[in-house]
């Protein structure tokens, strides 16, 4: 779930659920994330654009591994492992009093940093093809690969959208590959059907 993607007023309802009459609109009953994911795991994304309200919840969820509805009064049973992934520096947002320290160590189990894209270029190539794949394939074309000059160019361009903007690139320039071209066309792609 992307917490960044979600209005703030209606995080809690997404994440615990709500009972019918919690709020204006709350026509019927609704299972939240946790409660779906019973058993399982939740994957939170963008957990450093939590509001303050719902950072004290979910630290309730994730020490007492209960919840309650929006609305709600009876304590529901949660037993979801939780992976938070942010490209927020949390330790700033603490310092900034933006996100809860407490909350920052229940999640900080097993942490995992991954480098940005501009330290990992080695990774470029196959970032690349994955993405034409499945780019090429949602388009209806037959792309292979991008040509070796171009895969120089993507290596060497820093990326500050990350993969986010390879992956932006790689889509928009799929639209405007056609069916068949030279090795020379300015997309730099190659097709299988020359």
């Amino acid at each position: 779930m992307n917490c960044a993607a979600i209005p703030r007023d209606l995080i809690a309802s997404e994440l615990f659920g709500h009972e019918k009459g919690a709020f204006t609109g709350a026509t019927q009953q609704r299972l939240g994330r946790f409660e779906l994911a019973n058993g399982g795991t939740l994957l939170l994304d963008e957990v450093g654009e939590l509001p303050a309200e719902t950072q004290i919840a979910l630290l309730r969820v994730l020490q007492e591994h209960e919840f309650e509805r929006v609305g709600g009064t009876r304590p529901i049973r949660a037993d979801v492992r939780v992976i938070a992934a942010t490209n927020r520096d949390l330790q700033a947002a603490i310092g900034a009093g933006s996100f809860r320290s407490d909350l920052f160590y229940r999640l900080n189990v097993f942490p995992i940093e991954i480098p940005s894209l501009r330290e990992r270029r080695t990774d470029i190539p196959l970032l690349v093809e994955y993405f034409i794949d499945r780019y090429a394939r949602k388009a209806g074309k037959d792309i292979k690969r991008v040509n070796k000059k171009t895969l120089e160019l993507f290596q060497s361009y820093p990326w500050p959208g990350n993969i986010r903007e390879l992956q932006n690139v790689i889509e928009r320039s799929s639209y405007f590959v056609k069916q068949k071209f030279s090795q020379s066309t300015k997309a730099g792609y190659q097709s299988s059907r020359h």
